[in-house]
């Protein structure tokens, strides 16, 4: 626990210095193409299934209900100007450094569910999988991302639980990195 969360602090330091101009960029665009805040802050599960607050760059209009994505129907109704370019990038993802210097979220476990995400939530609990501090991407994601059902993503994650490593953790990272190039999993 000690070597991930001295990794992952460096690891934010190193990832602001290098991404800290296109997020700038990133939030001027967003205030540029669309009324309301530039960073959306949604309560998440967290390890032991405690809440906290995470930030993301704002890509739904902010009169979008607070549900899942692949729950609104038409998603692609709700999406800023730029929304899709965002999640396609997954640029919307990089405030999300703050939750890992804070301790909140690590580079590498399961992506954390939304606080009304019950049967996620549940199936997590039952495979223990509650018990792991969640990601910035998980093994899940690298498998599927938003194409996956909740009990693949379960699998996954339980998986991952029993898996995990610093080498594992390394494996999931450059997946996650080649995912990321081809957009690869995001639906909307």
């Amino acid at each position: 626990m000690f070597l991930k969360r001295t990794c992952d602090i460096v690891g934010v330091l190193l990832a602001l210095i290098i991404f800290a101009v296109p997020m700038a960029i990133v939030a001027l665009a967003v205030r540029a193409t669309s009324q309301g805040p530039v960073l959306y802050w949604s309560q998440r599960v967290g390890r032991g299934n405690g809440m906290f607050s995470m930030p993301k760059f704002r890509t739904m209009r902010t009169d979008t209900p607070v549900v899942a994505t692949h729950l609104l129907g038409d998603a692609a109704r709700h999406l800023t100007p730029i929304g899709s370019f965002l999640r396609k990038t997954s640029l919307d993802e990089l405030p999300q450094l703050w939750c890992i210097l804070k301790g909140d979220m690590s580079f590498v476990g399961p992506r954390p569910a939304l606080f009304n995400q019950d049967d996620l939530i549940a199936a997590r609990t039952a495979r223990n999988v509650h018990s792991l501090l969640p990601g910035l991407t998980g093994w899940a994601q690298v498998n599927g991302r938003d194409e996956l059902t909740i009990q693949d993503k379960v699998t996954f994650d339980a998986e991952y639980l029993e898996r995990r490593s610093f080498l594992f953790d390394l494996r999931i990272l450059s997946l996650t990195a080649i995912r990321v190039v081809g957009a690869a999993g995001v639906q909307h």
